[in-house]
């Protein structure tokens, strides 16, 4: 494993123990270079799945992606940490049992917002501005009436 403070290209494993989820190894490595420690995280992966984007243009799928996108729109929102990690492992289960090798990035934007509408309201309204390029003021309002009523069933 390359050490991400000197680059060097070997590190040892000082100790590993399942997440709090078990749904990934934690290691605790020690760079043989520079002696900096870091974690890493191991998960199974069932197989490659391709993430085929708006211009068909084709790229591995990434976990990290989705991680960044609900972390921003979940910032400064009080939702539990393990409640962010469970609805991302839940959509890369979805994603690795759907049988396909590719997956559109529009099917995964809409299992990332359905997460959201169930996680908060605000991070739900968020991450729709930008997945469904919000342009006016008018979007919001007309979005955050759907809300409302979803919120009302």
């Amino acid at each position: 494993m390359r050490c991400p403070f000197c680059a060097h290209d070997s590190s040892q494993v000082k100790d590993s123990r399942p997440s709090e989820d078990n749904t990934s190894i934690r290691r605790r490595r020690q760079c043989e270079g520079c002696g900096a420690r870091f974690t890493t995280f191991e998960r199974v992966q069932l197989r490659e799945i391709m993430v085929i984007k708006s211009n068909d243009r084709r790229e591995p799928f990434d976990r990290a992606k989705i991680e960044q996108s609900v972390a921003l729109a979940c910032r400064k929102r009080p939702v539990d940490q393990e409640r962010i990690d469970r609805l991302i492992t839940g959509i890369q289960r979805q994603i690795e049992t759907l049988g396909d090798n590719e997956v559109p990035s529009k099917q995964i934007g809409e299992m990332v917002i359905d997460g959201l509408r169930q996680l908060d309201s605000v991070a739900y309204i968020r991450f729709a501005s930008v997945y469904r390029d919000f342009t006016e003021a008018r979007d919001f309002e007309e979005f955050a009436s759907t809300v409302r009523e979803v919120g009302q069933n």
